[in-house]
């Protein structure tokens, strides 16, 4: 069957309720129910729980307190490099941004500009520069961290589709990243602006930020926007910058001439937070 037959099912379902239905579940402190869930979850997707900072679980009162877990102390360590890799997780791209062509998959990509919902300003920082596109997966750690210190400027909530994310719907659904539900935050940083947007999916009941909470419910139709000119939201290489609850993406954006990938990166490797990303140029 090809992807894009593979996919057409995600086109006719109802993703917006599906999404809003397992929000409320996972939030919901349904005491037994809640642990039998979680209980098979980390049986199905084999949950490291020893890497939680709480491994019990049947102490986790919702669904979301389980999936948005703390690592325990020193489960991860930050590699002494200038980039960090921000999540654990796989790689699903990365490399050059062709002007403002970011890749996606064979045959598919899509701009910097629709990425960042539309703003050509902020998408002309990053022509001919690097991305990155880090997939995570249901049994990862899903806060997100730091791949370099920076200052935060603004935030862009930009609605959109909500189609699951996998290799499959990469290869099949053309612009997925840039279609579906996303939260883009921009930072200024010593080699200049770069930016980290949390892509949304189906059954993502939201995304928030260490910042401002919660971004996603409430969804609107209409790109929202936050500045943080006044604000000393500064945050160091490695420090929490938000969290999923409930799987999916990031994508981040660096100007040209910032970033050299490490060599051991490749397409579908498995990656921690905290290991080496790449450096700045010689």
């Amino acid at each position: 069957m090809s992807d894009r037959l593979a996919v057409l099912p995600q086109y006719l379902m109802p993703k917006q309720l599906l999404t809003v239905l397992a929000g409320k579940f996972a939030s919901a402190r349904l005491g037994g129910l809640t642990t039998a869930v979680i209980r098979r979850f980390v049986a199905r997707y084999r949950v490291n729980m020893q890497e939680a900072e709480n491994s019990d679980i049947t102490s986790y009162a919702s669904f979301n307190d389980f999936f948005t877990r703390p690592l325990r102390e020193g489960a991860r360590q930050l590699a002494e490099s200038d980039f960090i890799c921000p999540v654990d997780g796989a790689i699903s791209q990365f490399g050059a941004i062709e002007r403002d062509s970011i890749f996606q998959a064979k045959g598919h990509s899509y701009t910097t500009t629709a990425l960042v919902g539309g703003d050509a300003n902020l998408a002309a920082q990053f022509a001919d520069g690097s991305f990155a596109t880090l997939y995570l997966s249901p049994k990862d750690y899903h806060r997100i961290h730091m791949p370099c210190a920076g200052r935060l400027r603004r935030m862009i909530y930009v609605p959109g589709e909500l189609f699951s994310v996998n290799p499959t719907t990469a290869r099949g659904v053309p612009g997925l990243f840039a279609r579906n539900e996303r939260v883009v935050c921009v930072f200024d940083s010593d080699f200049g602006q770069f930016v980290l947007t949390l892509v949304g999916a189906t059954i993502v009941g939201s995304m928030a930020t260490v910042w401002h909470g919660i971004v996603n419910p409430p969804r609107s139709c209409a790109i929202r926007e936050w500045h943080y000119d006044g604000q000393e939201v500064a945050l160091q290489k490695g420090q929490e910058m938000g969290r999923f609850l409930l799987g999916s993406t990031v994508v981040m954006l660096f100007p040209k001439d910032t970033l050299c990938f490490t060599p051991t990166w490749q397409p579908t490797k498995a990656i921690h937070m905290g290991e080496a990303m790449g450096s700045k140029p010689a």
